[in-house]
This record gives C-alpha cells, structure tokens and sequence, in this order.
C-alpha cells in the first residue's frame, strides 16, 4: 500500500459492464484518498510489463493471471494519484463548531431522515451507538425496526460527515460524533 502513497502504483486494471469510478473522482481506500485521474477502454491483448509493474504485480504474466478474460464485460485502465489521508478522519476530531454550525449539521441530518422517510434516525442511531459500541450492525438496525443494509447505508452517512467510526466489529462515536450529540440534547432540552 505504501507503493501507491509513494506513486510507485498508479495503474488499475478492471473488467466491468461500465465503470464505478469516473475521471475526476475520488476513492477511499485503506491508505488514505485516491484521485481518478483518467480511465480510459483498453485492449487486454495491449497490456505491457510497465503496466504490470505500475499496477503493482511482478510481472505481466501475473497480472493477466489476475484479471482473467470475461467476455461479457469491458477491460479499464484506470490511473489513479494518490490524494492524502481520508478527510474523514481530520472531520472526526474536529469539534471546534459554532453553535450555529452545529446546529446546521443536526438540520442536515434531520433533512436526510426525512429523506429516507424515517424522523430523528440520525439522532437514535447516534444514541445506540455511544450506548453500545462495538455492537453489530444487525443487533443495532433490529434496536431501530430497520434492515441491516438500510442501516448500514445510513451510518455511512454519518461517518461522511465525521461523526462515527467503523471499528472491526460494529460503530463508535467519534469526537464530533459525540459533541453534536450532546448539542442535539441540550437544544432538546432547552
């Protein structure tokens, strides 16, 4: 991983039926954010050993061994940069929010409960999860009357704007987390 921060890998190499990445985008991955900076249709037949080494395999031979041939599918090469840490984790300690900005984020996530058709979802899933960390997602969506998946998408939602942390098994309020919460209380209860 550590090949790609340095810029030793910039290619990847994929089949698909049509990209799930697009010029311009940005990827999260272990090692921080990547930039897409082309993807472009490529022959297989055209792959080089440079392609192979700036994708990361020792030869060229193992790389085609990788990406075995799909007829029903189109061949991508992608050459991506490497953009810097996941914004996401500065996001999380960052409590240094106004009044008003806290406030903002909590109408934010109310418009995204709405969204989904489900009132003050942020808020109670924000609730369960400083309650119990760690806890599976499924014991957790069960806590709210929702499936497993929906639950999931909308926790992404929250760790999007720093307020929770994926640990190997189930959430964790973070810093923000756990500051936007209490705020929601105290505007509750005043």
């Amino acid at each position: 991983m550590n090949r790609i921060v340095a810029g030793d890998v910039d290619l990847a190499f994929r089949w698909w039926k049509r990209p799930t990445v697009k010029t311009g985008g940005r990827l999260r991955t272990a090692v921080g954010e990547l930039s897409i900076v082309d993807i472009s249709v490529v022959r297989f037949e055209s792959l080089t050993e440079n392609d192979a080494k700036r994708a990361g395999y020792q030869s060229l031979e193992g790389l085609k061994k990788d990406l075995a041939r799909q007829s029903d599918r189109t061949f991508y090469r992608i050459t991506l940069q490497f953009s810097g840490a996941d914004s996401r984790i500065a996001l999380r300690d960052d409590v240094d929010l106004s009044a008003e900005q806290c406030l903002a984020l909590i109408h934010r996530l109310d418009h995204i409960d709405k969204g989904i058709g489900v009132s003050g979802l942020s808020m109670k899933a924000l609730e369960l999860i400083e309650r119990y960390p760690e806890r599976r997602a499924q014991e957790l969506a069960d806590e709210l009357g929702l499936a497993k998946e929906p639950f999931k998408t909308h926790v992404r939602k929250l760790k999007e704007r720093g307020l929770t942390e994926s640990l190997s098994v189930g959430y964790r309020l973070s810093p923000r987390g756990r500051y936007v919460l209490q705020h929601a209380r105290k505007t509750d209860a005043g």
